[in-house]
C-alpha cells in the first residue's frame, strides 16, 4: 500500500469517531507507560496535571491525551488525518490548538517550543517515522514516547519498527514489554527523552 493509502484506511478505522473508548482505553496504557500520572480532579478520575507545561502532540488523532489533561499551558495537536470537524470544535472549546501537519513537517511550520511533544502509536503510520523523531527532538524540552515494534508492515502500518532504531533516532535507551492489557497486545516499547533544547 502507499502511504496515501495507509492514510485512508487509517480514517476508515476511526470513521466518525463517535465510539472512541476502545482507543481512548489503550491510551491509558501509554499514558502510564510514558510517565504519566492520573490525578483526578473532582469530576472525573481520568485526568492528567499538565502543571501548566506548553505540549505538542504529534498525531494525537481525533482523541487526543491532551484532553484528559488538566492545567495545560499552550497545547497543540499536530495530525494530518482529515478527522471529522466535530472533533476540531471538541479541540477548539478545550483550548487546544489543531494543526493539520505532517509530523514530518513540524518544524516547517514554526510551531515554535514546547516543554513537552508527545508521541504515542503514531510512527508506524507516518512516511519517515526518523525525521518525525528529529523534528520532536529539536521542538520540544522533554519527548515522551510510547511505540508498537516488531508488528511487521500491514494496512495501515508501513513500518516496522525496532528497538534498535528508536534508541538511534532518541539518543537513548528506551523501555522493551510485551503487554496484554486493555486491548493494548504486542511488544512495545517507551520511554522519556531529553531533546535538544
Amino acid at each position: 500500500m502507499s502511504w496515501n493509502e495507509d492514510q485512508e484506511w487509517e480514517k476508515e478505522w476511526h470513521g466518525n469517531c463517535v465510539n472512541s473508548l476502545n482507543e481512548e482505553l489503550k491510551q491509558l496504557v501509554y499514558a502510564r507507560k510514558m510517565g504519566l500520572k492520573l490525578s483526578g480532579n473532582g469530576k472525573s478520575s481520568y485526568v492528567f496535571n499538565a502543571e501548566g507545561k506548553n505540549i505538542l502532540d504529534i498525531g494525537g488523532g481525533a482523541y487526543s491525551l491532551l484532553l484528559k489533561c488538566d492545567n495545560l499551558g499552550r497545547a497543540m495537536v499536530a495530525d494530518p488525518c482529515d478527522y471529522p470537524e466535530w472533533t476540531r470544535l471538541r479541540y477548539q472549546s478545550a483550548n487546544i490548538s489543531f494543526i493539520s501537519c505532517l509530523g514530518e513537517d513540524v518544524l516547517k511550520e514554526d510551531l515554535g517550543i514546547f516543554d513537552e511533544v508527545w508521541i504515542y502509536n503514531v510512527l508506524q503510520h507516518v512516511k519517515d517515522p526518523q525525521r518525525v523523531i528529529k523534528n520532536a527532538l529539536a521542538s520540544g524540552k522533554i519527548i515522551r514516547i510510547f511505540e508498537w515494534i516488531e508488528n511487521g508492515i500491514s494496512k495501515g502500518h508501513s513500518h516496522n519498527l525496532t528497538k534498535r532504531e528508536l534508541n538511534l533516532w532518541l539518543n537513548g535507551i528506551g523501555k522493551v514489554e510485551y503487554l496484554n492489557e486493555t486491548g493494548c497486545v504486542g511488544l512495545s516499547y517507551y520511554g522519556i527523552f531529553v531533546g535538544n533544547r
